[in-house]
Parts: C-alpha cells; sequence; structure tokens
C-alpha cells in the first residue's frame, strides 16, 4: 500500500508517538487538534506575505542574496526510492537565488535556538526532494535549506502604536541525503508493519484509555425522550 507522509508530521507527531502517527497516515484518525491563537496565526500570515517580492538583504544585511518568489506553495512528490510513501505538504517560501538555484525556508515566529535545526531539518529535507522530484510538473533545484526565525526583543510605543522589534535570524541547515533516505526507509518500515505500541508519554493515547476508568451505559431508558 503506498502511504502519504506530510512533512509537518515529523517534527513533532511522528517523534512524539509512533502508534498516533500511523493510526493519521494508515487509518486517517487524527489528534484532537490544538489551534494556533489567532494573534500569532495573523502575525505569521502578515510576516511572511510581507516578504515575497522582495530580497532578503533588504530585510536584513545579515540574511543572504536572494528574492522570495512564492510562499506557502503545495508540493505532491513521486515515490520515494526503493520505498511505498511520497511526499505532500505545503512549504513556506521559496527564494529565487543570484545563480539560478532555490533555497527553501521554514518560516517561524518562535524562539532562535540551534536546537531547532535538529528538530525541522527533516521536514525540510522531505520538501526539498518533492520540489526536485515532482509528480506533475517540472523540478526545481534546491541547493539551500533554512529557517528563517523571528522573535520579539522589544518594543516602541509611538502615536498610539505599539512597535515590536522582530530581528531575523537564519539558522542553515546541510542537507543529508543518506540521512534523509535512511530516515524515510525508518517510516517506510514502520508503516508496513504492525501498529506500534502506545508511547507512554503521549498525552492522547492516555486520553483514550481515561474514558474507560468510569462506568458508562447505553440502555433503552437513556434513549427515551424526556416528555
Amino acid at each position: 500500500m503506498i502511504h502519504k507522509l506530510s512533512p509537518s508530521d515529523f517534527a513533532y507527531l511522528y517523534e512524539e508517538c509512533k502508534l498516533c502517527y500511523c493510526l493519521k497516515v494508515k487509518f486517517g484518525i487524527f489528534q484532537p487538534s490544538m489551534p494556533m491563537p489567532g494573534v500569532f496565526s495573523t502575525m505569521n500570515s502578515i510576516m511572511q506575505g510581507s516578504v515575497v517580492g522582495k530580497n532578503l538583504k533588504s530585510i536584513s544585511d545579515s540574511l543572504p542574496d536572494g528574492v522570495v518568489v512564492k510562499q506557502e506553495g503545495f508540493v505532491e512528490s513521486k515515490i520515494v526510492p526503493e520505498s511505498s510513501v511520497f511526499i505532500k505538504g505545503k512549504y513556506d517560501l521559496l527564494v529565487k537565488n543570484p545563480d539560478g538555484t532555490f533555497s527553501l525556508i521554514d518560516f517561524k515566529i518562535s524562539k532562535p535556538l540551534d536546537e531547532k535545526i535538529e528538530k525541522y531539518k527533516t521536514q525540510l529535507f522531505a520538501y526539498k526532494f518533492a520540489l526536485e522530484n515532482p509528480v506533475n510538473g517540472e523540478p526545481i533545484k534546491i541547493s539551500k535549506l533554512a529557517l528563517l526565525i523571528f522573535y520579539p526583543e522589544s518594543v516602541v510605543f509611538e502615536d498610539g502604536i505599539a512597535r515590536l522589534s522582530f530581528p531575523p535570524k537564519w539558522f542553515e541547515i546541510n542537507y543529508d541525503e543518506e540521512g534523509f533516505f535512511s530516515f524515510i526507509c525508518q517510516i517506510d518500515k514502520l508503516l508496513s508493519g504492525p501498529l506500534p505500541d502506545e508511547s507512554q508519554s503521549c498525552k492522547w493515547c492516555q486520553y483514550r484509555h481515561l474514558g474507560e476508568q468510569f462506568p458508562h451505559t447505553n440502555s433503552k431508558e437513556d434513549d427515551e425522550e424526556p416528555f
């Protein structure tokens, strides 16, 4: 059976609980969603949209040369070699470099910590594979992967407006082809086998069993109308 992999699941769902991950990919059983607070969704949308068409250098001299040409692009890959999975999802930003190649950027409003590279690298590797091996359309050569992280550091009040300072931080990620295919192989093996055990730390696995601790009935009396 062929399975669709969403790169956005790699950093959290896959790492947190292999059972919940399998239930989603194989059977379409999703964990209850925890929506992002509206203010963060709005900030993310405004900030991402404002950089489209701009050279990164115009945002900050600390950023590399390249023009943002696309925001939130959908991708779908061919089947990954020696597996029964393909990649499908939505990346954040695509930047055209001076040499004609492209940079793939994951845009985040978060604390700019070095460990974010390890957490999100496989997600970017997967989008790179999908862009270079699309099921439809022309491949796009990705020569650079990076996280572009913004986090507020200060605020100034001017003319009744609060102006937050969000200095950008650039975290470039070295592509590890062997590591990516090894990771995909692990997922393929997981999905082709029996369902794994629950994670002892998974709150959703704990939630599934919580209701089993309380008696409940479904008698005819329960179904009768109160009048």
